[in-house]
């Protein structure tokens, strides 16, 4: 294996405590939060606000098709900040000794163009990667093989030498098959073993 010379690394759930839940566990039971993210606001839906889909315009067809839930549809957007919970600061340790040893760093995230500025105006940390592939603002989203490739080309890297960390199995599934050096993200203490592993911290 090449040795890795650049970190890319997911934002929501590896950096960023991002989860609905922590908005609508303040209105609804746990079970109907559950609920509700399985047929109402599902991850499939939010992925297409992901991927650039206005916002009024999917706000308002889901309202229409689940009237029962119409002013907790518009929360999605109006509390949207509620579902950050903050950073997990694990992690950003673990940044921060990646920047100190002058590890090139990037990111590549699944999320809304419209959201995201609300992110880097909380997030100091964000300000430590030299690019961020915001999917939004590409029009495509993790797991399609082309925003990986997006990101290798924009950011100059090649993916032999790229370390991809993401929580979800089938974005690291999708960055080894683009022949990225991927890690699934499960707690930062596992993280930094395996990125020990690879000589980098």
């Amino acid at each position: 294996m090449t040795d890795p010379r650049a970190v890319l690394f997911d934002l929501g759930g590896v950096l960023i405590d991002w989860d609905p839940r922590h908005l609508y566990r303040k209105v609804f039971s746990p079970e109907e939060t559950e609920r509700f993210l399985a047929q109402v606001c599902t991850a499939q839906w939010n992925l297409e606000l992901d991927a650039g889909r206005p916002w009024p315009e999917a706000i308002a067809e889901k309202q229409a098709a689940w009237p029962r839930y119409a002013q907790a549809i518009g929360w999605w957007h109006t509390r949207w900040a509620e579902m950050l919970n903050g950073p997990i600061q694990g992690t950003v340790d673990i940044l921060k000794e990646l920047r100190d040893r002058g590890v090139p760093l990037y990111a590549l995230t699944n999320w809304s163009a419209e959201t995201f500025p609300f992110a880097r105006e909380r997030f100091d940390f964000l300000g430590w990667f030299r690019d961020i592939v915001v999917s939004g603002e590409v029009g495509l989203v993790k797991p399609d093989p082309a925003i990986f490739r997006l990101a290798m080309d924009r950011c100059g890297l090649e993916p032999g030498s790229t370390v991809f960390i993401d929580d979800a199995p089938g974005n690291v599934a999708a960055a080894a098959a683009s022949g990225l050096d991927a890690i699934h993200f499960l707690r930062p203490e596992a993280l930094r073993e395996s990125l020990r592993e690879r000589g980098l911290i």
